[in-house]
């Protein structure tokens, strides 16, 4: 099964899990969407992330983070689609819900949180918002 938007993917499923007050959501791994999850855990977003690699097809498993019932993601939402490529600058990366949530950037120099990209001066295409 080939999916035209894994991204979008990986977001519908961690929606749909924290929904349903799951502890853990499981998905297709790629390279892409572990960067994406490693940023999640170092916001503070998730708790662990764990790649496992059983019959030649790897999963990457998400611990979701709730805090007093609620989950901590209260927005995740898709910016760049496959059909419509948002790419911004370095100065013109959105500020995300005042600075208390963060943009995914896919950058030249990897991907990063809007704040990295702003540090570093470096602008690309807006993933996600996370908030």
């Amino acid at each position: 099964m080939s999916l035209s938007d894994p991204i979008g993917d990986m977001i519908a499923r961690v929606k749909n899990a924290q929904a349903r007050n799951h502890k853990k959501v499981e998905l297709p791994a790629s390279n892409f969407k572990s960067k994406i999850a490693d940023i999640l855990k170092n916001e503070g977003f998730i708790k662990d992330f764990k790649i496992n690699d059983v019959d030649k097809k790897p999963t990457l498993s998400l611990e979701l983070k709730y805090h007093s019932g609620n989950p901590v993601i209260s927005a995740f939402e898709r910016v760049s689609k496959p059909g419509r490529r948002i790419f911004s600058s370095a100065e013109g990366l959105p500020k995300i819900n005042n600075g208390l949530g963060i943009a995914i950037v896919s950058t030249p120099k990897g991907v990063m949180t809007d704040i990295d990209a702003r540090k570093q001066r470096v602008g690309g295409e807006i993933i996600c918002k996370v908030f």
